[in-house]
């Protein structure tokens, strides 16, 4: 080891990386071999290394069971909750990452502290207001009824998700220099136009980053779908209502694999992004 300290870092490296390998990839590699392993024998027990493989658990997730509705719920809601978040959240972002004014430490601390509260506490009263028992004050009328519709989703995770990308992209618009946005105002551009054709294109590994991140939790969300959408698929019912509905240990895992084909697409795509996002936004320059 002292001889030859080198090639003992490289050997525990190794070491390190396989360990972190396995046991972040071998939860996947279970729901693989319970997804394929016949019903018979999943009552003795599946094997480590199975023997007989059966991929019927998937042919039934498409041919007598709708499961691409279920996906394809999940990933419109959390495309739109992302959209809401980017576009309102960008706005926020560049007002507290470009303009200097009392009180904005503060008010950002405050901003945070929303994302902070369990979603349990808003059960009740969004419940309310989504079945249409909130009157409009002023307006003679009720609020409209979301209940079982996207925006019963969309609009209370915007609401929660929106700070972290508040936080965000305020950090990467700081860094912009103000000469580039000077430019864009003497050339006639308005705040607006200057946060949308100047300084977001240049914070765009920071909108990836937030964009993504919003994705991955709106479309893992089971405690808000599960209580204000109904679980059928013709009925904005998401991944996890079909993953309940897949059946049996072998369909479930299934379930499971496929729901995660989505994710991986959109990170394999988004990766490079993803990671100058977060070195990035860490640097003050």
């Amino acid at each position: 080891m002292i001889r030859r300290p080198g090639s003992v870092y490289r050997v525990l490296f190794y070491v390190a990386t396989g360990f972190f390998l396995l046991v972040s990839l071998f939860p996947l590699y279970w729901l693989l071999v319970l997804s394929l392993t016949p019903l018979g024998a999943l009552a003795g027990g599946p094997a480590l290394v199975p023997t007989d493989l059966e991929p019927g658990a998937y042919l039934r997730l498409f041919d007598s069971f709708p499961f691409h509705l279920y996906v394809f719920n999940s990933v419109l809601i959390a495309a739109l909750t992302t959209v809401v978040v980017l576009l309102v959240g960008s706005i926020g972002g560049y007002v507290f990452g470009r303009y200097e004014f009392p009180g904005r430490t503060p008010l950002m601390l405050g901003v945070l502290v929303v994302s902070y509260f369990p979603p349990a506490t808003f059960v009740i009263p969004l419940f309310q207001l989504f079945t249409a028992n909130v009157p409009l004050p002023g307006l003679g009328t009720d609020y409209p009824q979301l209940y079982n519709t996207p925006g019963a989703v969309v609009l209370p995770l915007s609401a929660l998700l929106m700070p972290l990308a508040i936080f965000v992209l305020a950090t990467f618009f700081e860094q912009i220099p103000d000469g580039l946005e000077d430019a864009a105002r003497i050339e006639g551009s308005t705040r607006l136009g200057a946060l949308y054709r100047v300084v977001a294109p240049l914070s765009a590994p920071g909108l990836a980053t937030a964009g993504v991140l919003t994705f991955v939790v709106v479309y893992n969300e089971f405690f808000f779908s599960y209580l204000v959408l109904r679980s059928e698929p013709q009925e904005w019912g998401v991944l996890l209502h079909g993953m309940f509905r897949a059946g049996g240990v072998s369909g479930m895992a299934a379930a499971s694999i496929v729901g995660i084909v989505p994710m991986a697409a959109l990170v394999a795509l988004a990766q490079d992004r993803i990671v100058s996002g977060l070195t990035r936004g860490a640097l003050k320059e």
